[in-house]
């Protein structure tokens, strides 16, 4: 080939693959949002009324295009119930890890029998 000769363009493969790919960057929003309320539904979490009609579906699809779980879960992180935290409550009980008040002085048996 010599540099006069214009490189011929490649025909694409199959017109259907562009239109196929077309329809699923389209529906793949709706999906990962369908894919969102069941993986919500499996872990136990009611999302509120309207929630994923506001959710960018594009946002929860990974980096091949199918709806990703580690950003579903990232996007349900806020929903997810907290573990309670309880104050440690010295003093109250029999509970007698050096908190602030001494230890009660103890007086053998045998002084109060005589």
């Amino acid at each position: 080939m010599s540099d006069a000769e214009p490189i011929p363009k490649a025909m694409p493969a199959d017109p259907s693959d562009s239109v196929r790919a077309e329809v699923e960057r389209e529906y793949s929003g709706k999906l990962a949002r369908a894919e969102f309320k069941g993986y919500a539904a499996q872990a136990g979490i009611t999302l509120p009324d309207g929630f994923t009609e506001y959710l960018d579906g594009s946002k929860l699809l990974g980096e091949d295009g199918k709806p990703s779980a580690e950003a579903m879960d990232k996007a349900l992180a806020p929903f997810k119930p907290k573990e309670p935290t309880f104050p440690h409550l010295v003093g109250s009980g029999p509970n007698r890890s050096g908190g602030p008040l001494p230890e009660p002085r103890r007086i053998s048996l045998d002084v109060r029998k005589r």
